[in-house]
């Protein structure tokens, strides 16, 4: 029985699939149905990368025109999902790189915030108050939390914890290992927290 659902399971295809095939056939609209079902994660990836909502736009409509283009060398090894925000992605850091004119930021230099220089150390994640703060407060405070993090570090959260793309994936996605893909998330999420921490116990003692 086990046998039977293993190869059945091999055999279930992914809708994009079909879709992609109408697309090579001629069949426009089927790419339409594409465009619209990514649209706003495709465009959420380019704004988390290039923290800036014009930028994300022009990334989001360069992608979806790049992947049309290119379609015929998508060969199926991965989703049609996965090889578009590995596009993305790339398109996200082209635009930064003209951007910054080739000014890289180091993940071992502190980063600047709005409250000033803060090391990039990789802290323990300690209590916090979160409850005394709304959804919307809170998603607003991530939001900007995310956005300080290093690029590299940054890219890796969003395609891992923010769109729920496996390891694996992230790792084909950015061309790097699923070693350095863990090593990066584990130091985004630990930043994160140190972040996260500080915010709260600072406006806490603000509040008190």
């Amino acid at each position: 029985m086990s046998t039977i659902q293993s190869i059945a399971g091999q055999n279930e295809r992914h809708p994009d699939e079909t879709l992609v095939e109408r697309v090579r056939a001629g069949d426009v609209s089927a790419y339409d149905t594409l465009v619209r079902k990514y649209e706003r994660r495709i465009f959420r990836i380019a704004q988390n990368v290039t923290q800036n909502r014009e930028d994300a736009e022009d990334v989001m409509q360069d992608a979806f025109l790049k992947a049309y283009e290119k379609l015929d060398q998508f060969q199926g090894n991965s989703k049609f999902y996965t090889w578009l925000v590995r596009i993305a992605v790339n398109e996200s850091l082209m635009r930064l790189r003209k951007r910054r004119t080739g000014k890289m930021v180091s993940i071992d230099e502190d980063m600047e915030t709005e409250e000033g220089t803060v090391p990039r150390d990789l802290a323990d994640w300690a209590p916090n108050p979160e409850q005394n703060f709304n959804q919307a407060e809170l998603a607003e405070i991530l939001r900007k939390t995310i956005q300080g993090l290093p690029q590299g570090f940054r890219v890796v959260f969003v395609l891992r914890d923010v769109e729920g793309l496996s390891t694996e994936e992230t790792a084909e996605t950015l061309g790097l290992s699923i070693p350095a893909v863990k090593s990066r998330l584990l130091r985004a999420r630990l930043q994160l927290r140190d972040r996260l921490s500080r915010y709260f116990h600072r406006k806490t003692g603000v509040e008190k």
